[in-house]
């Protein structure tokens, strides 16, 4: 049984607060070191939000602020989409999908007021119930709209706005919306959900197939991609998604197709829904949406190939305040990541961040979850995506 997405959840109105956004006043210089929360608030809500966490020393989060989208978010859909999305520099971008608006915010992260929010085509203009996940390569960011299924492509314009270019309809080989995508140069690589996986040429900017569509090899199985990332030198991608195990797929790209996956199983926990290099490479984190849990395996860059790690125990609160964990970010942008960060998805009243701690220990490993874990998310908050400043720099 596969489970590749969330329910969309509609909150009832006795769960519904009032609140006021607070003041955040722009940065006048120093470093900054961000945890930013797409908050994805539906529509009984007035606007969905970001949440800026300032990171402490210890890599501990301190006190929310928020600003406003513009739009709605959905509370809810595909494991390994990326709703939000933070670019590297001085002049920093986050960029947040907002799916029932189906639209995109630009914020500035030195001002952190809303830049504006940008649309698709008319097409795009229609509900996106599993969300809108993002992507960015050089001058471009792409959008899976989930309900239109199209790829979006938008040039990043200053000021972190964006001008739409065009929209390229892409579905799997069963019918699959795509999922999961990232880049690497030119290529954009996505995941369908139904088994399928694809890669494409963005050198023009809207994508154009490489013609390489294919069924994963896991997908004859229990497997089913929903989740991409791309080493730093563009050599693997690595895919996960939707099993009743953390099943992972490695598949060589140096030719600039994808060739046939190869499965590695990393053990029992349910789910690879998210999976998310270490800043050197060493390590993939995995999110075990479905199981509450979080799994750490190494990675050979040189190979491509992986070998089981560790994994966490179920996160604290998981089915009594928690649902689902999304996608894992790192507190740092060296080494194995320090402190991991992990959106622990609520289907009422607030969701909550988890932190773990990963640590090698000979041939092995552990993730341990800190004393201070879970730090709560804001009132409504349906956290699934979260970004970090300063980001990964690939």
């Amino acid at each position: 049984m596969r489970f590749l997405r969330l329910p969309v959840t509609v909150r009832g109105a006795a769960a519904a607060a009032v609140f006021s956004l607070a003041a955040l006043a722009a940065d006048t210089g120093g470093p900054l070191h961000l945890l930013i929360a797409n908050d994805d608030t539906g529509t009984v809500f007035p606007q969905n939000t970001l949440s800026f966490y300032a990171i402490g020393a210890d890599g501990g989060l301190g006190p929310a602020t928020r600003v406003s989208t513009g739009g709605n978010g959905n509370a809810g859909g595909y494991f390994g989409l990326a709703r939000v999305l933070v670019t590297p520099g001085s002049d920093a971008c986050v960029y947040a999908s907002n799916a029932q608006s189906e639209n995109i915010a630009g914020v500035p992260l030195r001002t952190r007021k809303l830049a504006g929010v940008f649309s698709g085509s008319h097409p795009d203009n229609r509900l996106a119930r599993n969300g809108i996940g993002m992507a960015i390569g050089g001058s471009h960011l792409y959008a899976t709209f989930s309900g239109s299924g199209n790829i979006g492509t938008f040039q990043i314009q200053p000021g972190c706005t964006l001008k739409f270019v065009g929209d390229v309809h892409a579905k799997g080989l069963k019918g699959g919306l795509a999922e999961g995508m990232a880049i690497h140069g030119n290529m954009l690589v996505a995941a369908y959900g139904d088994g399928s996986i694809e890669s494409f040429d963005i050198s023009g900017g809207v994508p154009v197939s490489h013609g390489d569509a294919q069924f994963s090899t896991g997908s004859k199985d229990d497997h089913a991609p929903g989740a991409v990332d791309i080493t730093r030198d563009g050599h693997y991608a690595i895919f996960g998604g939707g099993s009743t195990a953390s099943g992972v797929e490695v598949s060589d790209i140096s030719s600039g197709k994808l060739t046939p996956t190869t499965v590695y199983d990393l053990g029992t926990a349910w789910n690879s829904g998210s999976v998310r290099l270490s800043p050197d490479e060493r390590v993939l984190y995995v999110s075990n949406s479905s199981g509450g849990r979080v799994t750490a395996a190494f990675f050979d860059k040189r190979t491509g190939k992986l070998r089981k790690g560790c994994t966490s125990s179920p996160l604290k609160g998981f089915y009594t305040k928690f649902t689902y964990v999304g996608g894992v970010a790192t507190e740092l942008a060296t080494g194995t990541g320090g402190l991991l960060y992990v959106p622990e998805f609520a289907s009422e009243g607030r969701s909550y961040i988890g932190m773990l701690r990963f640590a090698s220990t000979g041939a092995g490993c552990t993730l341990t979850e800190t004393a201070n874990s879970p730090v709560a998310g804001t009132p409504a908050s349906a956290l699934l995506s979260l970004g970090v400043y300063p980001p990964r720099p690939f």
